[in-house]
């Protein structure tokens, strides 16, 4: 099969389930303009699968909104590092059950049914490749260099949304509902300690989630602060980029061996994850956090390979400091000092609500888990106590009465979705089972809040649809 016999399936899949039917939904009327019912922020996987599952629904008055240029949607070309995917090949994600749009068709359609076979892990720039033609071949309706500013209530449903950016004219949007589907950083920030850099200047240090130039840390040394799979990404980027070397720092004592996204991608916790109780789902959350995402055998093979590279456990770091003239600082842990030019961070994030700006005219009436449930002593965890409490359906609940109506409409599907909604749009394993759920979620939510206006319809509807006679009568009239 080619990419252009594969195209012509993509078709007649979708004509077979009679796609982009009529939309249900009445036009909403405003004294600004057009309203949108669904507007996604985001254009990456997620959001991507967000737009074909609402257009599945017929529920077309939509657009997707993201900050980047058409084609650097997501992690892939930016910060994300690794040489490969860490998610086994097999696992579907935003095909929504239609087999022609896997990534395993997109692949086979160039490189053969052997070359699947051969194929050990999705290579990081092909996934990228495959998403472009996922969002052209549905000709998903994307706009892009366009950035959420503020998300400001207006009453009625409808929220305008601040918007800035080369891709639109407009300083404002108006939609009844907005999906937040702002991958891993967008449920709060990327979180760097700030007792170890308030005194370091900013050229001296990253995050690993910001744009670094490596060629212009060629033939110099780097520390990198974090044990989780990120940091070793960079070290093998940086190595392979000609640091003379990179040093990875870990509090643990020895690496994190357990992956518990495996086990939950085998025991159905990803598919029914929304009916644990509130005491499980943070049990269950508590535990994963323990591990994180510890890197593939195959990412520490890479960067354990350079010269260059040297692995540091248990030390944390106590102090940092300024190497006379700024040139460098000073790493002191628990087994000594140590000397770099540069330093990596891959310190995780922090989740919650107070962190976004474009909440900020909505957040103190965002519901976190520290107001809905309350755990057992000693197994307080501020952490998870801080993500937003959502619905299953990924809906922004209120903690106060008066703010139902502000935060009504609004879905958070990024990483905070992980304490109430599991493994979802924070991995490619959760993403098959999670986007239905937020679609359903959303066409709920727009139905009942039309639900007077179609059951009027209902009740009213008189059109005929049979207009023909009964030929037994006619006969019996005959010969009656």
């Amino acid at each position: 099969m080619t990419l252009e016999m594969l195209h012509e399936r993509v078709q007649e899949d979708l004509a077979y389930l009679a796609y982009g039917g009529k939309n249900w939904i009445a036009p909403r009327e405003h004294k600004e303009g057009h309203v949108y019912d669904v507007v996604i922020i985001g254009g990456g996987q997620s959001g991507l699968g967000a737009a074909f599952g609402l257009l599945r629904e017929r529920i077309s008055n939509i657009v997707v909104l993201d900050e980047n240029p058409a084609g650097l949607e997501g992690p892939w070309e930016t910060y994300a590092r690794m040489v490969t995917l860490r998610t086994p090949k097999h696992l579907i994600s935003i095909d929504m059950g239609i087999p022609s749009l896997t990534f395993r068709s997109w692949w086979e359609a160039q490189h053969g049914r052997e070359g699947w076979e051969q194929l050990d892990k999705i290579p990081r720039g092909e996934w990228m490749k495959y998403l472009r033609w996922y969002r052209q071949i549905l000709k998903l309706p994307v706009m892009n260099q366009v950035k959420l500013k503020l998300i400001e209530p207006l009453g009625g449903g409808v929220h305008r949304l601040h918007v800035e950016g080369e891709g639109t004219s407009s300083p404002a949007l108006l939609a009844r509902k907005v999906v937040l589907a702002t991958g891993i950083q967008g449920g709060g920030e990327w979180h760097i300690p700030p007792a170890i850099t308030e005194r370091l200047p900013r050229h001296l240090y990253a995050h690993t989630s910001e744009a670094i130039d490596f060629d212009q840390l060629r033939g110099h040394r780097i520390a990198i602060l974090g044990g989780g799979a990120s940091a070793f990404d960079n070290a093998n980027h940086a190595l392979g980029a000609g640091a003379a070397e990179a040093h990875v720092f870990v509090r643990r004592e020895r690496l994190p061996s357990v992956n518990p996204i495996r086990q939950m991608e085998i025991s159905g916790m990803i598919e029914r994850f929304h009916v644990l109780s509130d005491a499980d789902k943070y049990a269950v959350i508590s535990h994963f956090f323990k591990f994180n995402q510890p890197p593939t055998n195959d990412t520490f093979g890479r960067a354990a390979a350079w010269p260059g590279f040297a692995l540091h456990l248990g030390s944390p770091w106590l102090d940092t400091e300024v190497v006379g003239g700024g040139g460098g600082v000073v790493v002191t842990t628990p087994k000594g000092k140590f000397t770099y030019d540069f330093l990596i961070f891959s310190t995780g994030l922090l989740s919650d609500p107070a962190l976004r700006p474009e909440f900020s005219l909505i957040e103190p009436h965002i519901a976190r888990w520290r107001d809905c449930y309350t755990p057992p002593e000693g197994k307080v965890n501020p952490l998870l106590d801080s993500h937003p409490y959502l619905s299953p359906g990924f809906a922004v609940t209120s903690r106060t009465e008066e703010g139902k109506e502000l935060v009504h409409g609004l879905f958070v599907f990024n990483y905070s979705a992980l304490a109430s909604c599991g493994l979802s749009a924070s991995a490619i394993s959760g993403t098959k089972n999670a986007v239905p759920k937020l679609v359903t979620a959303v066409a709920d939510q727009l139905f009942k809040d039309d639900q007077e206006n179609i059951l009027n319809q209902f009740y009213a509807y008189d059109e005929e649809e049979f207009t023909g006679r009964w030929p037994l009568q006619e006969k019996v009239g005959r010969t009656g």
